[in-house]
């Protein structure tokens, strides 16, 4: 059981991330955007493509598993749910990097963005004992085998353009103690450690997670593990990642935090949020029945604060083997079909 709400079922391990697709690079993904059907007669829609560069600067993947769902919809006849999954196809979602062949994954995804003209966004999430040995359970197996996915992260990004969410959960598993103490000296020296290794990098941001608007303890509880961890490094910090929290609590809450560490801006992961937390029965975090999709993911704001809403958590892949959902980070077209649904 997570504590204080602050599981998040990121099923590091089922991303739905396919060495696969790195390793063909980026020539294969991309023709996926630019093929446009077959011209005898083909009536399926068209394929997914890139958001304006302006609004939003981040990579749509034309590979993902929402567009794979709009494919397989369209081939079926099914164009009411094809459009409705189009709303998350054709939105850019964070790639979580697996640790087998990181290097690999890291390069093929930023190369396909830069070829793309737009910016990677990626998630790295393999804290060693991550998530308290819950749905998400893993990580990499010490702190010399943490620095060296670190490495083959950086090296895959390379001078290309990416924005990185770095560990979601890993500072505030130390404050409610759920990742028990005798860890946490380690920890802050690998989160330090891993912003300071990719903010070396020419063109990568990093933003160290910060937990959620929910949490009971709130930013006075936060604010001082953050610093330890290395956040006056990074360029912010990420809030809501995988959770419910509204966009006006999350703003609140990280401009609280904001206060705290110099004024530091931050990202709200919007992908779920649209009709905010759910309030009722056991475990909120996860699956929760009657959400919807957030914001759309922009640099524009309107917040000086708050660099972007993004969409962290992949929308329609499960938190877990709850209220019938699949393993954490499978795919998941019935859940995914309610929250565009309930989109405002």
């Amino acid at each position: 059981m997570y504590r204080n709400g602050t599981g998040r079922g990121h099923g590091f391990a089922a991303r739905g991330v396919r060495t696969g697709v790195a390793l063909a690079g980026a020539a294969l993904l991309l023709s996926a955007c630019s093929s446009g059907g077959d011209s005898d007669g083909d009536t399926s829609s068209p394929p997914v493509k890139q958001q304006p560069k302006g609004k939003d600067p981040y990579w749509v993947n034309p590979d993902g598993n929402a567009a794979k769902q709009v494919a397989s919809y369209d081939k079926d006849g099914n164009k009411d749910d094809a459009a409705l999954i189009r709303k998350i196809a054709e939105q850019p979602v964070a790639e979580w990097i697996v640790p087998e062949n990181a290097e690999d994954q890291a390069r093929g995804f930023t190369e396909a963005a830069e070829k793309a003209d737009r910016d990677a966004l990626l998630v790295v999430y393999n804290i060693p004992h991550r998530d308290c040995g819950q749905y998400s359970g893993g990580g990499a197996a010490d702190g010399n085998a943490y620095r060296a996915f670190i490495d083959q992260v950086a090296k895959g990004i390379g001078d290309r353009h990416a924005t990185v969410i770095l560990e979601p959960d890993a500072v505030l598993h130390m404050v409610d103690n759920c990742t028990p103490e005798q860890f946490h000296e380690e920890r802050y020296d690998l989160l330090k450690g891993a912003i300071g290794k990719l903010k070396s990098l020419k063109n990568t941001k990093v933003y160290l997670d910060a937990g959620n608007a929910g949490w009971g303890k709130g930013a006075d509880s936060v604010w001082e593990p953050l610093k330890w961890s290395g956040v006056e490094q990074a360029d912010g910090f990420s809030v809501n990642v995988s959770n419910f929290q509204t966009t006006e609590a999350s703003t609140e809450y990280g401009k609280q935090l904001s206060a705290k560490i110099g004024g530091k801006p931050f990202v709200i992961d919007t992908a779920r949020n649209g009709n905010g937390p759910y309030t009722k029965g056991k475990d909120p975090w996860c699956n929760p029945p009657g959400r919807a999709l957030g914001e759309t993911p922009t640099t524009k704001t309107d917040d000086p604060l708050v660099d972007a809403y993004l969409w962290i958590k992949r929308p329609g892949e499960s938190d877990g083997t709850c209220r019938g959902g699949p393993k954490a980070g499978e795919w998941w077209p019935e859940y995914a079909l309610g929250l565009a649904k309930n989109a405002p």
